[in-house]
Order: C-alpha cells, then sequence, then structure tokens
C-alpha cells in the first residue's frame, strides 16, 4: 500500500504514523535507533505489506498490469488503491480527509528532526501539494505518475499508468473494495484499533 493507506492504518496514534511513514526508508541496524512506539510503527507496515503482497485480490490487480510494468505493476496498484481510499474516504473514516491528513503532516513536521533524511526531504512536496488528498485527482495522480517515472532507472512506462487505470478502472475500484476491508481486519488482528475506522463492523 502507498502513503495514505499506511497513515490510514495508523490511527492516531502519532508514533505508529511516524514509523509507518519512514519504513521503507529504514534499512537494517538503523531500526535501532527508534523508540519502541515508531519501531512497532516500521514493523506494522512491513506485516501490512507483506498481507498486500501476497493477497489473491492485490493480485488479480498487479496481473493485469504485470505484462507492461513488470516490477512497478505492484507499484502502480498501490496509487491506484490510494486513489480509491481517498477518493472515497468518507466510505472509510468518521474524519473528513483533509482534517486527518492535516494532522499526519502536523505530526511528521513536528518529528522532522528524527525523520531519515529521505523522509525529510519528501515532505515538504507532499505537503505543500497535499499529495495525500489529492490522489483522489487524476490528474494530480498522472502528475505523481509522470514524476515517478522520471525517476526510475530504466523506462518504466508509469507516465501511462492512469489511462490503464481508465480502461479497466471498475475492475480496480471492485478489487480494492473486496480488499481493503480485510487489510483493515488484518490490522487489527495486530492489536491495532483505530476510533476513525468505518470499515469491519
Amino acid at each position: 500500500m502507498n502513503f495514505l493507506a499506511h497513515l490510514y492504518l495508523s490511527g492516531n496514534d502519532e508514533e505508529l504514523i511516524i514509523g509507518n511513514f519512514i519504513a521503507d526508508m529504514v534499512k537494517g541496524q538503523q531500526i535501532n535507533g527508534y523508540s519502541d512506539g515508531i519501531v512497532k510503527g516500521i514493523r506494522l507496515h512491513r506485516h501490512i505489506d507483506h498481507y498486500t503482497d501476497a493477497h489473491s485480490f492485490v493480485s488479480q490487480s498487479k496481473g493485469r498490469l504485470r505484462r507492461k510494468y513488470r516490477l512497478y505493476a505492484g507499484v502502480v496498484v498501490d496509487m491506484y488503491y490510494d486513489h480509491f481510499l481517498a477518493r472515497y474516504w468518507a466510505e472509510y473514516s468518521r474524519h473528513p480527509l483533509r482534517r486527518y491528513v492535516d494532522g499526519a503532516y502536523t505530526i511528521l513536521k513536528q518529528n522532522k528532526d528524527i525523520l531519515p533524511p529521505r523522509a525529510q526531504y519528501i515532505l515538504p512536496y507532499m505537503t505543500e501539494n497535499n499529495w495525500l488528498v489529492n490522489y483522489a485527482d487524476l490528474s494530480v495522480l498522472q502528475r505523481n505518475f509522470g514524476g515517478m517515472a522520471r525517476r526510475t532507472p530504466f523506462n518504466s512506462g508509469m507516465e501511462a499508468a492512469v489511462d490503464d487505470l481508465l480502461q479497466n478502472y471498475q475492475l480496480f475500484e471492485d478489487e480494492f473494495r473486496a480488499f481493503f476491508p480485510e487489510l483493515v481486519e488484518f490490522v487489527a488482528g495486530q492489536g491495532v484499533s483505530h476510533s476513525h475506522h468505518l470499515t469491519g463492523h
């Protein structure tokens, strides 16, 4: 899953939010430099990714893209799913998307000094352009895919990913809707519960 889903699954726990946000940028022994709560967030992020990668609905989504995007099929699907979560946020949370995301941004900014360099670099771009709210907008999603395509070491073709989303929009949406409540249940099973969730009841 991508940034928005990981934040959603962190609820209102500050250390979980930080750990979930930085997890992909923390390598090897670096994890030992963080508090127990942030380490819990990092580990939760990795559990979420492992569960997601192995899930049948996600595999269906990736399978539709694998021939074209190869190793990047999972990255593309993560972005698609964040798009659906942003678009339909009110179905999954009691709190308005903008308010929830602003709260997460504030937590991350207040803890900027402990974030890895990559996270410190990304955060101003993310907040200034409000990526997490704007994932609902296909033109913004298009710009993000274009930026990702320029940063890949070879031609990933991700600049065309919104076209592929539109060609099979309902199929991808159906797979997201089937998968996401199961992911929420999985995270609840890890001992993490969130007051803002509307799924799974």
